[in-house]
């Protein structure tokens, strides 16, 4: 057995370790992200954005409920950890701000808030691999879309309690920024994913928005997931809302080969499983060891598809099953134990790994609740052409 087919063996024995308790006030599991461990040590937390405007953190191994940050004026988009202090937590807002917590604390209050400009509506989100630049995207306004970028440093001692920002990119989108993703290992390139279709790479080192433009792809459609992926993450990737499915070889743009490594219109169309569906994708996760890329999607009834991708297509390695009883919408990859979070509209934190057996404990009931955060489906044509193929 190759060292590929032992981790895809891996990935289709993923069974439920641990799972959150319900809590009194159910809602969308939106997006999930785990605490950076320090070296020779595990991650501790778990933090979660929820529909119900709240952030929830739970302990990494037992997925006991620690606190909730809630009360806040507008809907969050995004849940992320500083890399260098894992008791520090980020949230975008659609008022305009990005809030961090630090979590060892018992107050609700951010301990800095970082703000945007007057008319900015936050959708997006992420912080660089350093901790020293902050990005945001945000909704289009009149006929204004931004990538808005704030100065970090200082997050771990909080030298200042509220931030502006150090500047905006104003010309690469004409619609809402729906992702944001920075480089995993080098602080000065960031990938962004639009509802205009475009999944731009930038490398914010440059002194202009023009310059810093390093490749813009077309996806055809509407973003709704990004990442990296590859040796040494010079590949991205997208997921749109319709189920398409885009990759490139960013380190082909200085080459006469074509950057698109696989572009699947509608993944539903080429994954069938068999007694089985596929209704949905969620998102990707580049496994390391491995060198692949898998995409993870599901089903309404919330069971779980794996998939490798290739240059000859996408393949079915797994399916995970009784864990969920309606749409998963977040997840988050744990290369270190190779684990697997999921969220759900089932208000269900699932924590998966290879080989594990849950005790006595049943799959909850489908939970009909509404959630304050609907899922922006906005398909069409970009106007704007690809600059670079």
């Amino acid at each position: 057995m190759t060292a590929v087919e032992k981790i895809e063996e891996q990935l289709a024995s993923l069974s439920i370790a641990k799972r959150s308790t319900l809590v009194e006030e159910p809602a969308y599991l939106l997006d999930i992200d785990v605490s950076k461990p320090a070296q020779s040590e595990s991650s501790r937390f778990v933090a979660v954005s929820c529909s119900n405007k709240s952030i929830r953190v739970y302990n990494r191994e037992t997925l006991s409920f620690l606190r909730e940050y809630s009360n806040h004026p507008g809907i969050l988009n995004g849940v992320r950890f500083a890399h260098t202090c894992d008791s520090t937590v980020f949230s975008a807002c659609s008022d305009g701000t990005v809030k961090c917590w630090d979590i060892r604390l018992s107050t609700q209050k951010a301990v800095q808030v970082f703000h945007g400009y007057p008319s900015n509506i936050l959708i997006s989100f992420d912080i660089n691999c350093s901790d020293t630049i902050l990005c945001a995207g945000t909704e289009k306004v009149e006929k204004d879309t931004f990538l808005v970028f704030w100065d970090a440093r200082g997050i771990a001692d909080c030298a200042s309690t509220s931030k502006e920002p150090l500047g905006v990119y104003s010309e690469s989108h004409n619609d809402d920024i729906t992702k944001i993703c920075f480089h995993p290992i080098k602080p000065n390139l960031v990938v962004s994913g639009s509802t205009d279709g475009l999944v731009n790479v930038f490398d914010i080192n440059k002194d202009n928005e023009d310059d810093a433009l390093i490749s813009t792809c077309n996806s055809d459609s509407s973003v709704s997931f990004i990442g990296w992926s590859g040796k040494d993450y010079k590949q991205v990737y997208c997921v749109t809302h319709d189920e398409g499915f885009c990759w490139w070889d960013i380190a082909q743009l200085d080459t006469e080969d074509p950057i698109t490594l696989l572009h699947v219109v509608d993944v539903r169309e080429a994954i069938r499983p068999e007694n089985d569906s596929l209704h949905y994708l969620v998102g990707g996760l580049y496994h390391e060891k491995a060198d692949k890329l898998f995409l993870i999607g599901g089903t309404s009834r919330g069971n779980i598809h794996l998939m490798r991708c290739s240059a000859d297509g996408l393949s079915l390695v797994g399916t995970l099953c009784r864990g969920h009883s309606a749409p998963v919408r977040s997840f988050c990859w744990n290369l270190t134990d190779e684990s697997l979070l999921t969220g759900g509209e089932d208000a269900q934190l699932l924590l998966w790994k290879p080989g594990a057996a849950e005790r006595a404990l049943s799959k909850k009931a489908s939970m009909k609740i509404a959630s304050s955060v609907q899922k922006r489906v906005r398909v069409h044509k970009s106007s704007l052409k690809s600059r670079k193929r």
